[in-house]
């Protein structure tokens, strides 16, 4: 699974970069294989660190234990409205895409109950 993040373009990079890994932490605690940042080209001016741009997108492997794909469509949603900020995620599994961002609550669970369900496996 890939999560693209689009992070509020008016936040200074050093900001960007601690929500990504913010983020990122949240997610590997779940029960997934793996979490980790995907490089996608040069760092932003301003960026710390060496790496190329590690927080433009997070590859994530899922265990096969029920329920972690949920939870984990869960921790986006709730990263997303803990902020005021104009942030989107996109989930790309096999090709599908759902763009997450904030949206009314029934709006975000319709989207995200269709998603589910084409991906979940049960």
């Amino acid at each position: 699974m890939l999560l693209r993040l689009d992070l509020d373009p008016e936040l200074d990079p050093e900001t960007q970069d601690r929500l990504a890994r913010r983020l990122r932490s949240e997610i590997a605690e779940l029960d997934v294989d793996s979490a980790d940042f995907s490089p996608t080209g040069p760092a932003p001016d301003g960026a710390k660190g060496t790496d190329p741009v590690t927080l433009g997108a997070i590859v994530v492997a899922l265990s096969a234990s029920g329920g972690v794909f949920t939870a984990l469509i869960d921790v986006l949603r709730d990263w997303l409205g803990s902020s005021s900020s104009r942030h989107r995620i996109s989930v790309t599994i096999d090709g599908d895409t759902i763009e997450l961002e904030h949206a009314s609550a029934t709006e975000q669970r319709e989207l995200i109950q269709a998603y589910i369900r084409r991906h979940d496996g049960s």
